[in-house]
């Protein structure tokens, strides 16, 4: 494992090597299913918390427009061959509602600056918003108006990577890298040009949702870094009552879900689709779960007013949220958007294999979804508190803690040797703070043992440690606020 992990960690820190202080550069490319919606509504609340540089329609295996010439299209993927054959269009939901909600999130605008003033403008967000590759799956052909914004934002003079979130099909991610090779492939620079490309693009997809990834951008563009989803998204999609740990469950629920988050919450919060919440999304006919009559016996189980339906692409965005884990260089550190392995074949893929399993408590098994499930209730508790943004005042909000080591994040010990650890903390809004310290064995190495009294952790390194070695230990605190939100400080301890 420790193998596999320092691999990730110096690929990534000589790849990446951020700005001290910038926030991460992202666009998201969305096909618009109803978990897009919910997901997009969840983007929007962290929008401070990175750079938002492209928000564009795209398509997918589950959604696209058709060319309008009733021309028949057969999927390239075998489920949805299977499922629809040859169809005109699928369920597309059209290109209009990104804007929809970025005239909702307009009417909160002024109350999240009061919380954070990093909420980017509703003008230049809607500046952003571009028509992608849509016609069909995985159609890479055209020229788009996403394609071109993403290939410039590509070839800009900003170093810095951008993540390239593909909610739905990469097809139009494909188009842009593809444009880039038809400009300069002949060119004598073209060695230069795609490395510095390659450096830059990091692609976050949820699942492969066209072809175009496996056709097009793995064998053209092999170095560009991909952290690929295909389970642990799962956790946080249509089938989480059958993945969420029972001790979850109940923040996804309708009682919480409506309290907390979707009514009484502004506009942007009451577009959020939920079950039985009567919402219909337009051009989608299989988007039912609004009608509280289909809520029982449905296909994911049965559901009450107001739970949870899905944000399947959270994840994405959530992994360049900075919450004190470190993981947004390092992918096989885990955080709130997963955890994901470097593959023992390609260096610059990052995958939610086996080996990004984590240990389950509830079930005493190992769990691909606990990695990402273990963050969860303190995500949702996050997202509570920034549906109160849009209302409330800085006062009458919660506002999250603040956790630092006195002694840094990178330490490095003997074996058999003790660390003491001195936690600082701070709370913006004056709450109390409840501390944990716990060992994240499964990002590491092993698991080293660990005491915490008051401010101060005791960190035991076991006797049997090697040179190389990694022990990763997470100071964790919980303010008393309401909804009680949760940062985390991660100190990495390297065997000399």
């Amino acid at each position: 494992m420790k193998k596999l992990i320092f691999g990730a960690l110096l690929l990534c820190v000589s790849f990446i090597g951020f700005s001290k202080g910038s926030m991460p550069r992202t666009i998201v490319t969305t096909d618009g299913e109803i978990d897009d919606v919910d997901t997009f509504i969840r983007m929007l609340m962290y929008s401070n918390e990175y750079h938002l540089e492209g928000l564009v329609y795209s398509s997918s295996m589950w959604h696209y427009k058709g060319d309008g010439k009733g021309t028949q299209f057969t999927s390239e993927m075998e489920m949805t061959r299977k499922m629809y054959g040859a169809k005109t269009d699928l369920r597309w939901p059209g290109v209009q509602w990104i804007q929809d909600l970025l005239k909702a999130y307009a009417e909160v605008h002024p109350n999240l600056i009061l919380h954070d003033k990093n909420y980017p403008s509703p003008a230049y967000l809607n500046s952003l918003v571009k028509v992608g590759n849509i016609d069909f799956e995985g159609e890479m052909e055209q020229i788009t108006e996403g394609s071109e914004w993403i290939k410039a934002k590509l070839l800009d003079k900003n170093p810095e990577p951008i993540y390239l979130q593909a909610w739905g099909g990469t097809n139009t991610i494909a188009r842009a890298l593809k444009s880039i090779e038809e400009q300069f492939g002949a060119d004598k620079n073209w060695p230069t040009i795609k490395s510095k490309i390659s450096k830059k693009a990091i692609i976050y997809t949820v699942m492969d949702q066209d072809a175009t990834y496996k056709n097009y951008i793995g064998g053209h563009w092999p170095e560009i870094r991909v952290f690929y989803n295909a389970h642990q998204f799962a956790s946080f999609a249509y089938p989480w009552k059958r993945i969420m740990p029972k001790a979850t469950q109940p923040y996804f629920e309708g009682a919480y879900m409506a309290n907390r988050i979707i009514l009484d919450h502004g506009p942007l919060l009451k577009m959020y689709y939920s079950y039985g919440d009567g919402q219909k999304q337009a051009g989608d006919d299989e988007h039912i779960h609004g009608d509280i009559t289909k809520i029982k016996n449905a296909q994911w189980g049965d559901f009450t007013q107001y739970d949870f339906i899905s944000e399947g692409d959270s994840p994405a965005f959530l992994h360049l949220v900075d919450v004190g884990l470190n993981n947004l260089n390092n992918p096989s550190f885990g955080g709130w958007g997963g955890r994901f392995v470097q593959t023992k074949d390609n260096p610059y893929r990052f995958e939610d294999n086996d080996q990004a399993a984590d240990f389950n408590p509830e079930t005493g098994k190992m769990d691909i979804n606990y990695s990402q499930t273990r963050w969860l209730i303190a995500a949702q508790e996050d997202f509570a508190a920034r549906a109160d943004w849009c209302v409330k005042s800085y006062a009458d909000a919660n506002h999250a803690p603040q956790i630092t080591v006195k002694e840094g994040m990178h330490l490095t010990a003997n074996p058999g040797q003790e660390l003491l650890l001195t936690i600082e903390t701070r709370d913006p809004d004056r709450n109390g703070i409840r501390l944990k310290a716990w060992a994240y064995p499964e990002a590491g190495s092993g698991k080293a043992g660990i005491n915490i009294g008051g401010k101060q952790a005791i960190v035991s390194i076991p006797d049997s440690a090697k040179k190389g070695d990694t022990f990763h230990v997470v100071i964790e605190g919980t303010d008393n606020g309401i909804p009680a939100l949760t940062r985390y400080r991660r100190v990495v301890i390297s065997i000399r």
